[in-house]
């Protein structure tokens, strides 16, 4: 306990200070509802900094999608000074503030757990933090962040950044580096093995050296993440808008194998691996265009061939091709389940574009029609479009049904007899 004290004292980061001719990230640059938020915190006699990702994604020419803010005032003393602003969380209070449409999450700096709460039980047994529950200070608040390039402080009054643990410098050196020891920062929480991942393929960064070495002899330790907890992290990661280079990461890591099965069906089915990179390249391009994404497709994709393999086991047993189908869905979900827990929200429609697959198949009389008529029509034909594309199916088939679904009313039809002539005339008998 004294050599941990003796490094807390020793190894206190020294706070640096980048001015605006360094750093080049004008007041300008940041939302007029966190500019304001800041703005009235420090009129009110408190510290306020813009925080995290918005400063990295600003230092690296990216638009940040959200500004968080960091204060030294407490919930409720934030709470008293916007009208229009709620208190959420139970296990750690945060503050929405509201400017118009916009919101801005305002949280009080916090301090990560000391070698006294260690051996209390706010560890468990693997050393993963089950509480760190602490109001702190600025420096703190810093030390418990998990990489450098996430823990620098912009001040919109000032335009200055306090940088505590060299974030800047990484920044420009394109390395991405963990706070403290990283065994020690993976053991208190596994994801952020998991976080390194996306990060460094989000934003183009190289792990540094002593940052990845131990993730490949610790990535067990995710197995003893809580199964919702998972699920959320790898959303961020596939909906990161840089999905391919996540998966690819995350091999190159060691951490596919063994660890999460959704993965192992990603990386480890050769004949489904091109059909899981076209859904992966289909979703990033979506971001990239600012179009919606649904989670529910990408879930879908990503074990589809898992529900192959396991309706044609069911089909060669005898089973009936709608009712092994459905088998076939339930068994691979609750696999999945043990480890990733999916929302029955998404299940439920993974489940109707699955099973509309079936229907694509059949296009004579009114069948087709109803299709287009069903409300996962465009997810399903999306679906299928994947699956002409990789092979899985044939071309024609995807065509048929682009052709169908644009054709006007009296096209169709004939569409449907044409699709029927063949089948009349094989079932036509010979003449004796």
């Amino acid at each position: 306990m004294i050599r941990k004290f003796l490094k807390r004292v020793f190894d206190k980061p020294k706070r640096v200070v980048i001015p605006l001719s360094q750093h080049g990230i004008h007041k300008e640059g940041v939302s007029s509802c966190a500019r304001k938020v800041t703005s009235s915190l420090q009129e009110a006699g408190f510290s306020a900094f813009i925080v995290g990702g918005a400063v990295r994604d600003l230092l690296l020419g990216k638009r940040p999608k959200d500004f968080d803010v960091a204060t030294d005032a407490d919930p409720d003393e934030v709470r008293a000074i916007f009208r229009r602003s709620r208190i959420i969380g139970r296990r750690f209070r945060l503050v929405h503030v509201m400017c118009g449409a916009d919101m801005i999450e305002v949280s009080t700096f916090r301090r990560g757990h000391s070698p006294e709460e260690e051996e209390d039980g706010r560890t468990d047994a693997h050393g993963r933090v089950l509480a760190d529950n602490v109001f702190g200070n600025q420096e703190e608040d810093a030390q418990r962040r998990d990489f450098t390039v996430n823990a620098l402080f912009y001040d919109p009054s000032t335009q200055e950044i306090l940088d505590y643990h060299g974030g800047f410098s990484d920044l420009k050196a394109g390395k991405l580096r963990m706070i403290g020891d990283p065994a020690t920062r993976y053991r208190e929480d596994p994801v952020r093995m998991l976080r390194a991942v996306r990060f460094a393929a989000k934003l183009g960064l190289k792990l540094d050296r002593h940052t990845e070495a131990p993730i490949k002899t610790m990535g067990e330790l995710l197995q003893h993440v809580p199964a919702a907890r998972l699920f959320e992290e790898m959303l961020k990661l596939l909906l990161s808008g840089h999905s391919v280079e996540c998966i690819l990461e995350l091999r190159r890591a060691g951490l596919h194998h063994g660890l999460l099965p959704m993965l192992d069906v990603i990386l480890e089915q050769p004949m489904g691996e091109r059909f899981v990179m076209a859904a992966l390249k289909n979703t990033d391009e979506r971001i990239a265009q600012d179009k919606p994404v649904s989670p529910s497709f990408l879930f879908a994709s990503l074990l589809w061939h898992e529900v192959l393999s396991v309706w044609k086991a069911a089909k060669d047993k005898g089973g009936k091709p709608y009712p092994a189908l459905f088998q076939a869905m339930d068994q691979v979900l609750d696999a999945q389940q043990e480890k990733l827990a999916i929302p029955r929200r998404y299940t439920a429609t993974m489940k109707e574009i699955w099973s509309l697959q079936l229907r694509f198949m059949q296009r004579s009389g009114r069948r087709p029609y109803l299709l287009l008529e069903h409300p996962r029509f465009r997810a399903a034909y999306d679906f299928l479009l994947l699956r002409c594309e990789s092979g899985e199916i044939e071309q024609e088939v995807g065509a048929w049904w682009e052709a169908f679904q644009n054709a006007e009313s009296g096209a169709r039809e004939g569409m449907l007899i044409a699709d029927e002539a063949p089948k009349r005339r094989r079932r036509r008998r010979p003449r004796a």
